[in-house]
């Protein structure tokens, strides 16, 4: 079963896909905390879960998401591919406010959130192949459904993950371009690396809301991205409705 975790404003695929049909919405405890809620759907006879990250209302702020507990429940539904859904910052010039990437790369600047199942006193530390964090045949169907709904999207780039839940300095923004980051955000780690380690397939979609910290014109207005955010997820939900469909045809 494909999954989709939601990102920020986007907490339920409820009403914004068309012809989906409801199955049941799962409250699910983990060994790492819960209930997480999950919403079973379908659509063209593919089911899918969705998971919103942040929980209901986007109330949890990302360095405080349970992505152990989230990544765990998926598993535990039968969930065999993961596609996640991450509003960024653009810092490479193909990525303003609006423009989409499907990543390959990623670097963790994030600290102090719980990364892996084999961390118990009881337990062999498992240390897993993370040279490709993101799964290229997913990665290779999302930029095939954006294409079905033509919009054009950034197949490639480097995700810079920070803590949060502040924004970014300008000097931080700089070290990142260095490093080679096309993109900023706070959510994809540990995500990505849960995943891995429970051998699930994982993707990000990802959308620009704004020009990373000093690079556009003044400070950054939480205003522009609530309305790029609008726009965006829009054409973000076009581009999971395309792949859905493509599952369907299989």
């Amino acid at each position: 079963m494909l999954a989709v975790i939601g990102g920020s404003g986007l907490g339920s695929l409820r009403g914004e896909v068309r012809a989906l049909e409801m199955e049941t919405i799962e409250a699910i405890r983990t060994p790492y905390g819960g209930p997480v809620q999950v919403d079973i759907c379908r659509l063209k006879n593919v089911r899918i879960a969705f998971l919103p990250r942040h929980a209901a209302g986007d109330r949890v702020p990302a360095h405080k998401v349970n992505y152990k507990a989230n990544i765990w429940a998926l598993q535990s539904l039968g969930v065999d591919r993961i596609i996640a859904t991450n509003t960024v910052g653009g810092i490479s010039e193909d990525l303003p406010p609006g423009a989409m990437a499907i990543p390959k790369q990623l670097i963790d600047y994030t600290w102090g959130r719980e990364s892996s199942y084999f961390d118990g006193a009881d337990q062999e530390p498992r240390h897993i192949d993370f040279t490709w964090p993101y799964d290229l045949s997913l990665r290779e169907a999302l930029r095939d459904a954006a294409a079905r709904v033509e919009k054009p999207i950034k197949f490639g780039g480097v995700y810079g993950v920070l803590q949060g839940p502040r924004l970014e300095t300008a000097a931080e923004i700089l070290r990142l371009r260095r490093d080679g980051c096309d993109m900023v955000g706070m959510t994809s780690m540990p995500e990505a690396v849960l995943a891995r380690e429970l051998e699930i397939p994982y993707a990000c979609l990802a959308l620009s809301v704004n020009w990373a910290a000093g690079l556009g014109d003044g400070v950054i207005d939480m205003k522009d991205i609530k309305r790029v955010h609008g726009f965006g997820t829009v054409e973000l939900i076009g581009i999971i409705e395309a792949l859905i469909e493509s599952e369907a045809l299989k």
